[in-house]
This record gives C-alpha cells, sequence and structure tokens, in this order.
C-alpha cells in the first residue's frame, strides 16, 4: 500500500505592518496628490503650456543655458513646437512636429501595411526600383520636451532605395519584414522577434537587423510595435496587491508564489485591473525583488512590486505606464547607487532613444527615486568594504548624466549625482544586506516611506 501523501504547507498569512498608517502617511499624501492633479483635465492651451501672452517660447534662457552645458538631447518646448508647427517655422516654410504613434488595430495595421506594398508596386512598375520614406531615428532627431518629460521623435525622415547599392540589402529587408507582419496579422497570431528573425537568416544575418526593422515599420505605418503582433520574451515580474485578467484568466498577484507573476507581453490582453495597493515599488535588480517577494513586503505595506531584472524592456515599460495611469498611484523606484541605475530609471520615466516614436505609451512620468541613493551611503553609515570605486567609464558616464535635461530639470537629482562623481564610488542595493538580509524590508524601506524621503 502506498504511502499516503501529506498535506502541501500552506504560507503562512502576513499581516498588515502595525505602523503601516504611520510609515505610508507621506505616500499618501503624495498618492492624494497625483489624483488631484490628473483629475484636473487641461484645456488646449493648458495642454501645451501656453498663454495668451506668453511669447517667452522664441528666447528661451533655460534651453539656453542647456545648450552652453552641452545637454546631450536637443531640448524643445511645446510652446515652441507649437509655434514652428502653425508659423512654418523651419527652413522655406517646414514645419517643425514630433512623429509619435497611436494604437491601431490588426485590421488598420493590416491596411496600412498594403498601401505601402501598392506603392513599392507602382514604382516597380513605373520601371523605377522603388525606395521608402521612413522617419529617422536617428540621434539628431531625438527631442526631450520638457512639459512632457520623455523624449519624442522628430520630424526628419530619411529614403531607403533598392537601386542604391548601398541601401538596397535594408530595402530587401523591409519588404521581406513587411511580408512577414502582413502574414501574422492576417492570422491574428503573436510571433517573438527570435521567431521572426528565423523565418529568414541568410538574409537577416544578425537579428539587430530585423529587429532595428521592426521600429521603422512602425513609425511607417504610425502604429506601436506591440501592434505588429512581434513581442520579445517575458522579463519582468510583478508581485503584489494587483489583480487583472489576462486573455480571460483571471490573475491575483498575491497569489502567484513566491516568484510572482511574469508581465505578459501582450499588454492589451489585460482587462480589468484592481489594486488596493498605496504604491508601486519599482526594483532594478531581481536579487531585491526576491527579498521582497519572499518577505510579503506588499502584505505588511500595500502595494505592487515590479522589476524588469535590469534594462527594462518594453512590455514591463507599457504595464507599469498603463497601471500606473489607471490606478493613479505613485511610483516609488529602487535602484543602485552608480550611473547605470539612474539611466535604467530614465528609461521608464523618458523613454528610450530606440523608440522615442511610441514614448506615450512607454513612459511613465514623475517616478520618485527612493534609494540606493548617494547620500544614503554616509545616511545609512553603509561600510566602506560595501562601496565600490567607480571606474573611469562610471565617472564619464556620470558626467554625461549630468548634462542630460531629464536630470538638469530636477535640482536635487543633480545633487545627488554630483555627490557621486565627487566622491568616486557607488553601491548595489544588495549592499544593504550587510546590515542584515532582511535589512532593506524591516528597516530600510519602511524609514524612508515613513520620512517621505523620496526626490
Amino acid at each position: 500500500m502506498p504511502p499516503e501523501k501529506s498535506a502541501p504547507t500552506k504560507r503562512k498569512a502576513v499581516p498588515l505592518a502595525a505602523d503601516a498608517d504611520i510609515v505610508l502617511t507621506k505616500c499618501r499624501e503624495l498618492r492624494d496628490s497625483l489624483r488631484r492633479k490628473s483629475s484636473e483635465a487641461p484645456s488646449d492651451e493648458e495642454e501645451w503650456n501656453i498663454s495668451s501672452d506668453d511669447d517667452e517660447h522664441h528666447t528661451n534662457p533655460e534651453a539656453n543655458e542647456m545648450k552652453k552645458k552641452g545637454a546631450k538631447t536637443q531640448r524643445i518646448s511645446l510652446a515652441e513646437l507649437k509655434c514652428a508647427s502653425m508659423d512654418g517655422g523651419g527652413e522655406e516654410g517646414e514645419k517643425k512636429t514630433i512623429v509619435e504613434v497611436a494604437e491601431m488595430n490588426s485590421t488598420q495595421v493590416v491596411e496600412g501595411i498594403e498601401n505601402v506594398a501598392v506603392k513599392i508596386a507602382r514604382q516597380v512598375l513605373a520601371k523605377q526600383g522603388f525606395q521608402l520614406e521612413i522617419p529617422s531615428r536617428a540621434a539628431s532627431n531625438q527631442i526631450y520636451v520638457p512639459e512632457l518629460d520623455r523624449i519624442v521623435l522628430g520630424d526628419k525622415t530619411g529614403t531607403r532605395s533598392f537601386l542604391n547599392v548601398k541601401e538596397s540589402r535594408k530595402a530587401a529587408i523591409t519588404t521581406r519584414v513587411l511580408q512577414l507582419l502582413h502574414a501574422v496579422l492576417l492570422k491574428r497570431i503573436h510571433i517573438t522577434k527570435r521567431d521572426l528573425f528565423y523565418t529568414d537568416v541568410k538574409l537577416f544575418v544578425d537579428q539587430t537587423e530585423s529587429d532595428g526593422v521592426l521600429d521603422d515599420v512602425a513609425t511607417m505605418i504610425g502604429c506601436t510595435r506591440s501592434n505588429l503582433h512581434v513581442v520579445a520574451s517575458d522579463k519582468g515580474l510583478v508581485v503584489g496587491r494587483i489583480s487583472f485578467y489576462e486573455d480571460g484568466d483571471f490573475i491575483d498577484c498575491t497569489k502567484m508564489g513566491v516568484g510572482g507573476k511574469a508581465i505578459p507581453p501582450y499588454i492589451d490582453k489585460i482587462e480589468n485591473v484592481e489594486s488596493d495597493a498605496e504604491f508601486i515599488l519599482l526594483v532594478e535588480k531581481e536579487a531585491a525583488y526576491m527579498r521582497m517577494a519572499e518577505d510579503r513586503f506588499y502584505q505588511r505595506y500595500p502595494c505592487i512590486v515590479i522589476t524588469a531584472k535590469g534594462q527594462p524592456d518594453v512590455a514591463t515599460r507599457m504595464f507599469l505606464s498603463r497601471i500606473t495611469s489607471e490606478l493613479k498611484i505613485p511610483v516609488l523606484a529602487l535602484v543602485d547607487s552608480d550611473p547605470y541605475g539612474l539611466k535604467i530609471l530614465s528609461v521608464y520615466m523618458s523613454g528610450s532613444k530606440n523608440m522615442s516614436y511610441d514614448s506615450a505609451s512607454l513612459t511613465t512620468p514623475d517616478i520618485k527615486w527612493l534609494g540606493l541613493r548617494p547620500s544614503d551611503l554616509n545616511k545609512y553609515d553603509l561600510p566602506d568594504q560595501c562601496r565600490l570605486n567607480m571606474t573611469e567609464n562610471d565617472i564619464k558616464t556620470g558626467k554625461e548624466l549630468l548634462q542630460e535635461a531629464f536630470i538638469m530639470k530636477n535640482p536635487k537629482w543633480m545633487k545627488e549625482l554630483q555627490i557621486m562623481v565627487k566622491t568616486k564610488q557607488k553601491a548595489e542595493i544588495q549592499a544593504l544586506s550587510s546590515f542584515g538580509f532582511q535589512y532593506i524590508t524591516e528597516v530600510y524601506l519602511p524609514r524612508k516611506l515613513k520620512e517621505g524621503d523620496w526626490i
């Protein structure tokens, strides 16, 4: 007779922390402030941040000062953009506008691809070969708009001609990708970027070729990259006080095991998002995320914990943007105290240059920098053996960040980064474990939240 199987051990319930109301007071004030702002629907003029007597957009002293300091990304205000688009502010009446894509359904994207195919066919029938006009995603066409607090794509375009020896291969890759996307969309299925690459390895040679063309196609059609039904593999994780339906299946992220739920690449299939969380904790490293997940920090202080395990992927950025917009709760970031932690935070907030055309749906404005900040190293008496010396490349990256618009607009961020560059010291989130493996969840985070110590 086989031995009886013992019943699985249930995880012990974690109650709300006794000091939760005190610890979360400032966080709730921040949440209420955000909700008040979002409830004030802006008028058209307010949306562009232009008053009737505002003529300062022609000579913006702050923008000029940034140029003097060598800002890495071109900066243009909404006022300047609107003025240029209304009066043809470029050379020879050329209007200065920005390129932003919109959500489209499969039928609309298919029609867009077919319109491109018709244009190509007409050029070929006219014995002209063919060339494609594609919005430029070069660094010189990236614009930081301070009122939006994100990077957008300018209106410069480039051509890709099949008859040009230097461009013929890229033109062939573009038409092949258009063909494959058309087939995928007609079948109403999704594929990964790796799937796409392996459909024609000899033509693509390297996956970066097919990946880059995907972004080109999205800007040509005017849709988001996710609308092309090509996704990246799962990378991000979420755990905590949030539930939703994913393609009809109910998901409760407090009951998805210790590691939480993988953030799906099909964000459009998520519906009915509900949460009683007070804030979202955005964590750079998976190790720190797992500490919070295992300690069930989200039960003691109601929150949602998210990580993209380093450099954020599109799905995690889109998921964060969407739930922040729907739930209207603050996002507090926990990243390494080094230049790369801050760069990762900037991608969440202001977007990446590669996908600036879709920054509206991929960015989350006003994320608060909770830690680990350079000033924390002394404030929390981090031992010398847990501090690392910055490399020459680290210092160079730090100095370059001091010239970036998203840093320069925030004096407190500037001060923190200046401390880092001056002391030439950095530290990882895990350095807090020198005080105890659960120090981050039992001492550091509660103290940070109680003091409202974010910038």
